[in-house]
C-alpha cells in the first residue's frame, strides 16, 4: 500500500501536478485493479481489488482538483482544516457581499446571462488568484507558508460555492427560455 496518494501515482509531492501523467497513470492503475480482472479469484481478492479501486478513485479525485489537493497537502504537513474556522479578511468578504449581490441581481437585468457572464469572469479571475497564491505558498514549504494557506483555502472554498451557484442559475434561466 501506498503512503500518499502523490506516491500511489508516482507524482512528486507538491500542489503542481502533470495533469496528463496523472490522467495516464489513474487509468493504468484503474485497468490493473479493476474487479472485473478479479471475477475468477477469491473473495478475498475481490475484496482487496473493490478497496484498491475505490482508493485510486479517492486518489484520483483528490489529486486532480486543487481545492481537494492543497487541503490533501495540508493534511499531510500535519494542518488539519477546522470547518468551523470562518474568519476572513474583512475585503474579501466585502468582495463576496458585492458579486453575491450581482448574482442575485442578474436574473433581472437586461441580459441576465451577460451579467452572469460578469459574476463568472470575476469569480474565476479570483479562483486562478488563489490557486496560484497557493501553489507559491505550497512551493515555499516552510511552516510558515504553510500556516497562511488555510486562509486561502477557505477562500478558495468560498469563490467555488459562487461558481457553483453561477452555474445554477445559468440552469435555471436557460430552462426558463
Amino acid at each position: 500500500m501506498s503512503e500518499n496518494y502523490f506516491q500511489l501515482f508516482g507524482l512528486p509531492v507538491g500542489f503542481e501536478v502533470d495533469a496528463e501523467a496523472l490522467a495516464l497513470r489513474y487509468r493504468d492503475l484503474q485497468r490493473a485493479a479493476h474487479p472485473d480482472r478479479y471475477a475468477g479469484a477469491s473473495e478475498r481478492e475481490r475484496l482487496l481489488s473493490v478497496q484498491q479501486a475505490s482508493l485510486i478513485n479517492e486518489a484520483y479525485s483528490t489529486l486532480k482538483d486543487s481545492l481537494a489537493r492543497a487541503r490533501y497537502l495540508l493534511e499531510l504537513n500535519g494542518i488539519t482544516l477546522s470547518d468551523t474556522d470562518t474568519r476572513m479578511d474583512p475585503m474579501f468578504l466585502m468582495e463576496q457581499m458585492e458579486l453575491r449581490e450581482a448574482l442575485d441581481a442578474a436574473p433581472a437585468a437586461a441580459d441576465p446571462f451577460a451579467a452572469l457572464a460578469k459574476v463568472r469572469n470575476a469569480a474565476e479571475a479570483t479562483e486562478r488568484q488563489l490557486v496560484e497564491e497557493l501553489a507559491a505558498l505550497f512551493q515555499r514549504g516552510e511552516a510558515e507558508a504553510l500556516q497562511q494557506a488555510p486562509e486561502r483555502l477557505r477562500k478558495l472554498q468560498f469563490m467555488r460555492k459562487l461558481l457553483d451557484e453561477v452555474d445554477e442559475r445559468e440552469g435555471d434561466l436557460a430552462h426558463n427560455i
